[in-house]
């Protein structure tokens, strides 16, 4: 419909979005999801409801004529006491898959949430309003990123020329799912995590699982991704497991061969790559679980430290050593019947020598720069001539 200002308004659906799931509506707009009604049904922390509903990899695409766009969102601003202030999320418009434009919405809901008690309550707040413009006047793909990191309900689109679905890429569609690092946690923008950045690389179409904190092997989170069509699926798997203290290695075979097995209920022959955890040395030797330092947090500063004791992986408490080691045995132990079933060392990703030259800043996420190294290594190894994602083993 075109608005009495000369603008075209066009309808939020889920045939103008690209990496959601789902698409809920709410008294305001529309708010994308990343997990379907039916898994969020399942979801039992605030974790992972807050990181699914964290739009990373998801963004609205269309062909246009449009020099200039328009869109309302409603941010949800996290606040977390005694932490640094977190940065605006940011959104990223593409034309033709190039970068033309990015904004921010300076004022939203917010969400306080406290690191110590664990305790969280929100407050109401405005809707902002995005503006591209300048964009060249012929046909175009026109993308617009939504922030990785900051839940964001979309209220209208409004465009100066006509809106028309996106044309098929014809790229393979790669989902992914892993932990806040697959989500993007300390990546700049939108298309800075390194599942955006790999697929960009790649040549692929992302669907990004990543859910900070909670990479957790939930049965919910494994029917997701068999329900979902997809021509390659990679899965990271250990880092939340260790620093949720979740499971002890007498659970964690079983749980992830029955990950496994549900997603290959639905993608019988698709390229499976399974990956283990990039290097962080507080986790290596260390058992979980995970906590931010009070200590630096009282000077303004945001770090991890792992609480557990080395002494109990006798016991059975998972490292991130100890997962590497058995992922790479079940993985091995299942590709001798399912060929389409690959491994990644994480360590081949980001490893000692890395950490020496780019360190994790708050000891457990990658920076911008990292967030580059992995993907390049990640789209070098999957999607290079000899790795699984290559065009020959589709």
């Amino acid at each position: 419909m075109n608005t009495h200002h000369g603008w075209t308004a066009t309808p939020i659906t889920l045939g103008i979005l690209r990496g959601a799931l789902d698409l809920e509506r709410t008294g305001r707009g529309v708010l994308p999801h990343r997990l379907p009604a039916q898994a969020r049904e399942q979801i039992p922390d605030g974790q992972l409801a807050m990181a699914e509903s964290q739009p990373s990899g998801v963004r609205l695409a269309f062909r246009s004529r449009a020099t200039a766009v328009e869109l309302d969102v409603v941010a949800t601003k996290r606040v977390y006491p005694g932490a640094p202030p977190r940065p605006d999320g940011v959104y990223e418009l593409l034309v033709d898959g190039h970068l033309a434009g990015r904004a921010s919405a300076p004022d939203g809901d917010t969400l306080t949430v406290d690191l110590a008690s664990g305790t969280a309550h929100s407050r109401p707040g405005p809707v902002e309003t995005l503006r591209f413009t300048g964009l060249p006047d012929d046909e175009k793909h026109i993308e617009i990123w939504l922030p990785h990191d900051e839940t964001t309900e979309l209220v209208a689109l409004r465009t100066d020329a006509p809106v028309r679905a996106p044309q098929p890429s014809g790229r393979p569609v790669w989902l992914h799912h892993g932990s806040s690092i697959s989500h993007g946690s300390n990546a700049a923008t939108p298309t800075g995590t390194w599942p955006a950045l790999a697929a960009a690389l790649g040549g692929a179409e992302l669907i990004n699982l990543g859910f900070g904190g909670s990479a957790l092997l939930d049965p919910f989170t494994a029917r997701a991704i068999r329900d979902t069509a997809a021509d390659l699926i990679s899965v990271k798997i250990g880092i939340n497991l260790v620093n949720a203290d979740l499971m002890r290695l007498r659970a964690f075979g079983p749980a992830v061969h029955g990950f496994l097995d549900t997603i290959r209920e639905g993608h019988p022959t698709t390229p499976l790559l399974a990956v283990s955890p990039i290097l962080c040395p507080i986790h290596e030797n260390t058992p979980g679980p995970c906590a931010p330092d009070l200590s630096a947090m009282s000077e303004g500063r945001l770090r991890f430290i792992a609480t557990g004791d080395p002494a109990e992986t006798a016991a059975g408490k998972l490292t991130l050593t100890v997962i590497r080691d058995e992922l790479a045995r079940l993985v091995g132990q299942r590709a001798a019947t399912d060929p389409h079933l690959h491994h990644l060392d994480g360590l081949a990703l980001y490893g000692a020598t890395d950490h020496a030259e780019l360190p994790l800043p708050d000891d457990l996420h990658p920076d911008p720069a990292t967030h580059r190294r992995i993907a390049e290594r990640f789209a070098g190894l999957a999607f290079g001539d000899s790795g699984p994602f290559a065009a020959e083993n589709r």
